[in-house]
């Protein structure tokens, strides 16, 4: 039985477990629903030292049972084989957990919570973007979202849930948000440069740029659009000059999460409403950074770029899909993901979750990749939710 072998092997898993590995396991069991929060909240608080928390760690799973003690043996083979083997549980074959029928993910409705304990457990990790409760209070997002056309035929039903659902979402992620709709693509130009003088960037520790429309590759349709070679568009590219470090050095070393919902080129539509206007196609043009001279001392060289992370709707020269009642498909897909994942998931896990789901999306064989883009972040970000 799985937990005689936990309660044997006790002693030496004891003295020799690092803290790092106790964390590893304590988030593995938290998983799989051996632990929860709570459990997991009293077992790191109540127990100050190394020992403590060792002891409690693997009295708690034995008194779990069977199925929890081989469980947890597995996930101290994968964390640490040495360990594994030094405190006994190497001789005959690894234990393997019970052979279980693959269960449906459940995604939750609201925003999960992170725990407190989570978040005093990444306050001194360095290899993440520094979140505080005061930059929390200072977060604001801005959010654009074109419904109704000048040319009717192309109004995006559905896209009043998309605004309604994401709005939703950024509040509950601490996030001021700054709402615009129906813009031509001045306007948004507008509205991005407005955004980058918010006084509330330079107390925040990142911001969310969310546009959704109609769009062809490497630009966002403006409500006026028609397609002739001067329609009314918003080249993307002008978020990442609005923003940068050049324009915006109050964002300097903060994240910058750009959402697009809108289509990068044509294709034929199928029972979903498509977000394509027109045959045409704007090619990407990154301009390249040309160094000047430096005179004076004070001056120093910051990345033009850094600290950006773009999530496209769909691949390049592909559409994307809305239903007409419930909204885009990639921002129904998004919003389930983080609020279930957000509270203990890095911002670039959560878009490889979103991504993941899309896998098995197909409407009459037509399908949809949503696409990381441009992702330059040097560190991890997490939102926190609820602290």
């Amino acid at each position: 039985m799985a937990d005689k072998e936990l309660a044997r092997v006790r002693t030496k898993f004891v003295d020799k477990v690092s803290k790092e590995v106790i964390n590893q396991l304590l988030d593995d069991i938290l998983e799989d629903g051996i632990l929860n929060d709570g459990e997991k909240d009293s077992l790191l608080e109540l127990n100050v030292s190394k020992a403590d928390k060792a002891r409690c760690l693997i009295d708690t799973v034995k008194r779990k049972g069977d199925a929890a003690s081989r469980k947890m043996i597995t996930h101290l083979q994968r964390r640490d084989a040495t360990l594994f083997s030094e405190v006994g549980l190497s001789c005959g074959p690894p234990a393997q957990p019970a052979a279980e029928p693959k269960q449906e993910q459940e995604w939750s409705t609201s925003l999960i919570p992170s725990t407190q304990a989570f978040w005093r457990e990444k306050q001194n990790d360095t290899s993440i973007y520094k979140v505080t409760n005061d930059s929390i209070k200072s977060r604001v997002a801005l959010l654009i979202t074109n419904i109704k056309f000048t040319n009717e035929k192309l109004n995006r039903n559905g896209a009043v849930k998309d605004e309604e659902n994401m709005e939703k979402l950024l509040i509950c992620l601490g996030y001021e948000v700054v709402k615009r709709t129906n813009l031509t693509g001045k306007q948004i130009n507008d509205a991005v440069i407005e955004f980058s003088k918010h006084p509330k960037l330079k107390g925040t520790d990142s911001v969310l740029v969310v546009i959704m429309s109609h769009g062809k590759l490497g630009a966002v349709l403006g409500v006026d659009w028609k397609d002739e070679p001067a329609g009314d568009v918003f080249p993307i590219d002008n978020i990442y000059e609005h923003l940068g470090s050049e324009k915006c050095p109050v964002l300097l070393n903060k994240p910058k999460i750009i959402i697009i919902q809108a289509c990068r080129g044509e294709e034929k539509g199928s029972v979903l409403v498509r977000d394509a206007a027109s045959s045409a196609l704007m090619c990407d043009d990154l301009s390249s950074l040309v160094a000047d001279n430096i005179e004076e001392d004070n001056l120093r060289y910051v990345h033009k770029e850094k600290d950006l992370i773009s999530f496209l709707s769909c691949t390049h020269d592909t559409v994307s899909y809305r239903d007409p009642v419930r909204g885009s498909i990639l921002i129904q897909y998004l919003i389930a993901v983080l609020n279930t994942f957000a509270h203990k998931d890095d911002i670039e896990e959560l878009f490889r979750k979103v991504m993941e789901r899309f896998e098995e999306f197909a409407i009459q064989a037509k399908m949809q990749m949503p696409t990381k883009e441009r992702c330059n972040l040097t560190k991890r970000f997490y939102f926190f939710p609820g602290i």
